[in-house]
């Protein structure tokens, strides 16, 4: 019996790739941070966020 060579079929989808990571830098921050939530100026940093009135626009959400 012949079986014919695996076929390269990766399909990525690079939003959820970067969704999936952003997830987890949020998950890391909160497990690494005092208290029991982070803060929305953590969050901000952690995902790179400039808040509205601090100089440019915030990233939809």
């Amino acid at each position: 019996m012949r079986v014919a060579p695996p076929t390269p079929t990766t399909v990525q989808d690079h939003v959820a790739l970067a969704e999936i990571e952003l997830c987890g830098e949020l998950m890391i921050a909160a497990s690494a941070a005092d208290g029991e939530r982070l803060s929305s100026d953590a969050i901000d940093a952690v995902l790179n966020v400039i808040p509205e009135g601090r100089g440019g626009a915030a990233a939809p959400r």
